[in-house]
C-alpha cells in the first residue's frame, strides 16, 4: 500500500501502583455502582411538583391524602358506588392514586379548568396516553355509560372542593 503512513502504536504501561486487574476491579465497582444509583432514582420518580409516586420498598399507598366531605350530594353518591366498583383499584380509595399504579384525581392536574368533565369522559371511554404521570397509558374503561361516568365526576368533583380543588 503506497502513499499510506504505518502508524505504531506505542504500549501503554501503568504505573506500578495499578496494575492491569486493579483497574478492572475499580472499573466494575464504578459500574455497579452507577446501577445501583440508577435503580435507587428510578424508585423515587417525582412528578413535576416532586410528590413522590414510588416509595423506596415499592409499595403500592395512597400518594395524597384526602379530606372527605362532610355530605355528597345524591349523584355523588351513585358515582362513589360505581367509582368504587371499576376505578378504585387503580385511582384508589377516594381518588387518592397509588404508588406505581395510577395517579391520585384530587390533583390540580385534574382540576375543571386543566380536566373538564368532557376529558374525563373520553378518557373513560377511550383510553388516554400517559401525559402527567410516569404511570403509563390509561386503557378505556368497559361497561359504562356517559351517565355512569357523569355520576363519577360528580363525586370526584366534590372531593376535589373538600380539598380545595375548584
Amino acid at each position: 500500500m503506497r502513499g499510506f503512513a504505518k502508524i505504531q502504536f506505542k504500549k501503554l504501561s501503568y504505573p506500578p501502583i495499578l496494575k492491569e486487574y486493579e483497574i478492572k476491579k475499580i472499573l466494575l465497582l464504578l459500574a455497579i455502582l452507577a446501577v445501583g444509583f440508577g435503580v435507587y432514582q428510578l424508585s423515587r420518580i417525582k412528578d413535576e411538583q416532586g410528590m413522590e409516586l414510588v416509595n423506596e420498598t415499592g409499595q403500592n399507598t395512597a400518594l395524597v391524602s384526602v379530606i372527605l366531605p362532610e355530605q355528597f350530594s345524591e349523584n355523588a353518591k351513585i358515582g362513589k358506588r360505581i367509582f368504587e366498583a371499576k376505578c378504585a383499584s387503580c385511582h384508589g380509595q377516594n381518588a387518592e392514586g397509588q404508588k406505581g399504579i395510577a395517579p391520585p384525581l384530587i390533583h390540580k392536574y385534574y382540576e375543571p379548568s386543566h380536566h373538564g368533565n368532557e376529558s374525563i369522559q373520553r378518557a373513560v371511554a377511550l383510553g388516554v396516553t400517559a401525559h402527567h404521570w410516569p404511570f403509563g397509558n390509561m386503557p378505556p374503561v368497559e361497561g359504562l355509560t356517559r351517565g355512569d361516568v357523569s355520576t363519577i365526576i360528580s363525586y370526584v368533583r366534590e372531593l376535589q372542593r373538600a380539598n380545595g380543588i375548584n
